[in-house]
């Protein structure tokens, strides 16, 4: 797609690396049928064909509007488009650049900007931990529609202490240790059973997403500097230290993984941290991506259970996962090898939930829609048998799907730590 660059933005990094994503476009169309947003409204300018042309518009010297914005706000970010896009479009950073440059020409009104501030300062806070434990107190006083965003309190398990020779990083996250910490330990202990020790990092925190992508990229990009601060002592040790280097950046938020894995397109202009973030984003994978290795270690424990192992589980993929990071099949597959009864829903599986980080907060509406849309696929999924539970990889995915269903909706990871027979 041929694009002719206002003045403006013709010296920028953002104008240049935008005109490049642009080039690639064909405007084919293929993305606009795999685009959840333009399913529910039919616009073509709620898909991605018509957001880039937006994009183009304001990058060759259109003047924004709220409509624009709207359109753009309006997208999940969920990227199936760049898994249907035959060109190789990489339209999630050029939404990004969208994205920055109209919110610098449109002023939200004061409501949003509101909401957006309490949004990027609140999750990763670390007073939001107390905040849901609060929340969690008085939950069945709170309204319906707050309810749905705290979920029942949940009991994390022990965290394995023993020393192991083989080490790897895991990023705790600014929400899940509050909303869900039996995911983290539960983590902790799978890889344990494997040989292997999780270290969390004294100040790692946020993964940087949330302000990232609410209007504040240079917040985002202090959270993932810091991230990258507090891991390098485990990445490259000082010298002389008797400590070996981690194996990995274990992820087991799927939302936090793509972005991690991003770090070196995130900074790769920043002179000081380009070639760390580059080595992060190079080490960083998501827990399901260690599941070939858990299958050879761990079988045996599990099929000790005698087949114990949670019912009939119905799988939904994250966007993140599936199209951010293109990790397809692997959950299922080797969950099956296990002798877990896991299936993907046959309908739709390619689709969001609806949940999309704030997206569920900032357009309710829509996420909702989405949310039952998906929730009535995974009901089907074995057939008339409803599932006795749904498993994702995500932490916005469990929390959305579980507001809409009485089906307990937990991380794989949990039901493969309860699976695993102890040793004697």
């Amino acid at each position: 797609m041929q694009t002719h660059l206002a003045p403006e933005y013709q010296h920028t990094a953002d104008g240049q690396a935008a005109e490049a994503l642009l080039r690639k476009c064909v405007h084919c169309g293929f993305c606009t049928a795999t685009c959840p947003t333009y399913q529910l409204l039919g616009d073509e300018l709620d898909g991605p064909r018509g957001r880039i042309y937006l994009i183009k518009q304001v990058l060759e010297g259109a003047q924004p509007t709220t409509k624009t914005q709207l359109h753009l706000d309006r997208c999940l970010t969920c990227r199936n488009c760049e898994t249907t896009c035959p060109s190789g479009v990489e339209y999630g950073h050029l939404l990004d650049i969208g994205r920055k440059l109209v919110d610098a020409k449109v002023p939200r009104p004061w409501p949003q900007r509101s909401l957006r501030w309490a949004l990027k300062e609140g999750l990763p806070s670390p007073l939001f931990g107390p905040a849901m434990k609060l929340g969690q107190l008085v939950r069945p006083l709170l309204p319906a529609a707050l309810k749905s965003k705290v979920p029942a309190k949940q009991q994390a398990g022990a965290w394995p202490t023993r020393p192991l020779a083989r080490k790897v990083l895991m990023l705790a996250g600014c929400v899940q240790p509050a909303m869900a910490p039996n995911i983290n330990s539960a983590t902790a202990r799978v890889l344990d059973a494997m040989g292997v020790q999780t270290v969390l990092a004294s100040g790692a925190g946020c993964c940087g997403a949330v302000k990232f992508h609410l209007d504040d990229q240079d917040g985002g990009m202090a959270q993932m500097r810091a991230n990258i601060d507090a891991w390098w002592a485990h990445i490259e040790p000082a010298g002389g230290a008797t400590v070996a280097p981690v194996e990995a950046i274990i992820m087991n938020a799927s939302g936090c993984g793509v972005t991690v894995k991003e770090y070196g397109h995130i900074l790769q202009d920043d002179p000081l941290y380009a070639s760390k973030a580059a080595r992060v984003s190079e080490l960083t994978v998501d827990v399901s991506e260690w599941l070939p290795e858990m299958v050879a270690k761990l079988k045996a424990r599990v099929a000790a259970r005698n087949g114990a192992l949670g019912g009939k589980i119905a799988f939904h993929p994250p966007c993140s996962l599936q199209h951010g990071q293109q990790l397809r099949g692997g959950v299922e597959r080797h969950l099956s090898e296990l002798g877990f009864e896991v299936k993907l829903t046959g309908c739709d599986a390619h689709l969001c939930c609806g949940s999309a980080g704030t997206y569920s907060v900032l357009n309710p509406k829509l996420s909702y829609q989405l949310r039952d849309r998906k929730l009535e696929a995974l009901d089907q999924t074995f057939g008339t048998q409803t599932p006795d539970q749904i498993v994702s990889a995500n932490i916005g995915c469990i929390t959305h799907l579980q507001s809409g269903t009485a089906t307990p909706v937990r991380h794989w990871i949990e039901v493969l730590d309860e699976a695993l027979c102890p040793t004697s």
